[in-house]
């Protein structure tokens, strides 16, 4: 049975007999060794069970449909599921591959393509079975994404546990091995994971296991683990008794059809001599040569250097997203650093290395996203950085404790300055945060937050951050003059059209640093000439009991918006802007003192903080 799939046709399906739902992903190259897995299937499948068992594919031939429908028993059925059409709905979201191309992706969609089934069976088209499969559907899931079974090769060769840990950041010994897997797809279902799994697929390209890896990092610590029986290896460098085996995976290894020598080859061919395409796998065996045995070899070279390059490479996924120990300097050094400056009242210098700058030119940034290929990659850029911004606060990495004075922010209706104190690169997730939670809950965002960053933060920032920085609506300085004319034109802008723009009016950035600093006047102006209010914030923190940077503890965050600051219709710009700068200052102050509950005091001269100890 071919079958294009219609989700809204498709009913919750109604059996007597208890149902084993297996799919498969294949193209037209693999199905005659998939033919033989369900050869072996069906000879293990329980009278008792109805076996439905589906074949996702896009490209599989009229003939070989034929071919398989023929196995079909009283109680085993095979569909064929076009996905072609159903991948069309997910194609605008994915912007870095090829997806049609990789049938090894298909199991990621099957819990929303299939909604009757809250639980399935995935399995390789290099699987022989032993058992009957009903046996590992069995299982209870309970709150567990997925079932698997250890992968023997990351957890016994070096250097792919080294990659795991060291570029997905999975233990080598919770990694679970794909080609066999239980998918609890009500939990799939419940916690997003195939949006999760886009997000993932569009933010990062792994290049080793590929669909293996997304998995490990989306299901990890939601994992049940099944008896190795049902996913014997290659890799295991022993053969085993029958008797402890219940289904065998020919992975990263010569395959039966290519050579006699493959060990658990005899199951193979078992079954292999009761299908259609027996001759031509004999065939296929026969015609495989020395030449076939080099290439084989040269893919495991290729795989291991794929692994090395990983892990050697600076800009991975783990040292991207997770790691944040990769600093010129070390936090306890940064933190000796702090109290030397307060004390020499050194404010408007940065603690810590920024990347080599170099000039703006006007022709290379877009401020208003006039352009369109601009405007997409500010959305995509805006979806991972939800995604990592999830993926902190998952991991005790961003912790909001509170935030209080939302109304202040409801209460604004046009275009406003927002000031924030400036402690770590991620800040502005706190601020965006905080904005998010003053819109009622279904409301969309109708005003949008832009951000003004350092011009050498836009030009010169390296891999994952320089692309948020690049598009996720900054609004970058520059030392060009004409760009900086730019840069003017569009703030103003931005205000007009009644949207927000989020500036650190400190200049610098200090990693923790509890007290406000001296304030720079140029933000103020911003609000004062364009008639618009400042909305002070001021995030105060508190120590976590979970370690962070340097073995140093993670900050919790309370968010505090204070009233808006209009300016005064009867005073000029220069004027507005000195005394909505004072009144800033102000504000952070109290709010300084009372979520502390000790005065604002600094070891530096007065002279360095007036605006804050006058």
């Amino acid at each position: 049975m071919n079958m294009k799939l219609n989700l809204k046709s498709r009913k919750r399906l109604k059996v007597k007999r208890p149902v084993i739902p297996v799919f498969f992903a294949c193209d037209d190259n693999y199905v005659k060794y998939m033919m033989v897995t369900m050869k072996s299937l069906i000879a293990h499948a329980s009278p008792q069970n109805k076996y439905l068992l589906y074949v996702l594919h896009t490209n599989i031939s009229a003939e070989n449909i034929m071919k398989v429908e023929q196995m079909m028993t009283d109680n085993v059925s095979v569909t064929f599921c076009d996905v072609s059409e159903a991948l069309k709905r997910v194609e605008s979201q994915l912007s870095v591959r090829d997806y049609y191309s990789l049938t090894t992706y298909y199991r990621m969609f099957i819990p929303e393509l299939f909604p009757e089934f809250d639980k399935v069976l995935y399995i390789d088209s290099d699987t022989i079975l032993y058992r009957d499969i009903a046996d590992l559907y069995s299982y209870e899931m309970g709150d567990n994404y997925i079932g698997g079974i250890q992968d023997y090769l990351v957890a016994h060769v070096n250097i792919y546990g080294e990659y795991v840990e060291k570029v997905l950041g999975v233990s080598r010994a919770a990694y679970f091995n794909a080609g066999v897997v239980l998918i609890n797809s009500d939990a799939f279902r419940r916690n997003h994971i195939k949006d999760k799994f886009v997000e993932l697929l569009n933010t990062y390209s792994f290049v080793v296991a590929q669909d293996q890896d997304y998995l490990n990092i989306l299901c990890q610590d939601h994992i049940l683990w099944i008896d190795s029986k049902w996913n014997v290896q290659m890799p295991e460098p022993t053969e085993r008794p029958a008797d402890s085996i219940a289904l065998v995976h020919y992975n990263l290894a010569i395959k039966p059809w290519q050579s006699a020598q493959c060990r658990y080859g005899d199951e193979f061919w078992k079954y292999a001599k009761d299908t259609a395409v027996y001759e031509s796998l004999k065939e296929e065996q026969k015609s495989f040569n020395e030449e076939d045995v080099k290439k084989v070899e040269q893919a495991g070279e290729n795989l291991k250097n794929l692994a090395l390059h990983e892990i050697a490479n600076e800009d991975n996924y783990l040292r991207r997203f997770v790691d944040e120990s990769r600093h010129t300097t070390t936090r306890q050094e940064i933190v000796a650093k702090r109290e030397q400056y307060e004390r020499e009242g050194r404010f408007i210098e940065d603690l810590e290395d920024d990347p080599p700058s170099r000039v703006l030119m006007p022709n290379e940034v877009d401020y208003l996203r006039r352009n369109m290929t601009n405007r997409l990659r500010t959305r995509y850029a805006f979806k991972i950085a939800r995604f990592f911004m999830n993926t902190m606060i998952k991991k005790k990495q961003l912790v909001i404790k509170e935030i209080t004075g939302v109304e202040n922010f409801r209460s604004v209706t046009g275009g406003a300055i927002i000031t924030c104190n400036h402690f770590n690169a991620f800040d502005s997730f706190a601020a965006q945060i905080a904005y998010e939670k003053a819109i009622p809950r279904g409301l969309p965002l109708r005003k949008k937050m832009f951000r003004i960053i350092k011009e050498g933060n836009y030009t010169s920032f390296p891999g994952f951050y320089g692309f948020l920085m690049r598009n996720c609506n900054t609004l970058p300085l520059s030392s060009n003059k004409d760009t900086m004319k730019k840069f003017m034109k569009a703030v103003d802008k931005i205000l007009q059209r009644g949207h927000l723009i989020l500036i650190y009016p400190e200049q610098s950035m200090w990693w923790n640093y509890r007290k406000p600093k001296p304030l720079k006047k140029g933000g103020f102006t911003f609000a004062a000439k364009n008639n618009v209010p400042i909305i002070p914030m001021f995030i105060t923190m508190e120590d976590t009991n979970v370690p962070g940077e340097g073995g140093l503890p993670v900050q919790a965050y309370s968010i505090h918006i204070a009233p808006p600051i209009y300016p005064d219709k009867n005073k000029n710009k220069a004027a507005n802007a000195q005394e909505m700068m004072e009144k800033n200052a102000h504000a952070w102050k109290e709010i300084y003192e009372r979520a502390y509950g000790i005065p604002l005091e600094y070891t530096c001269d007065d002279s360095y903080v007036d605006m804050y100890l006058a």
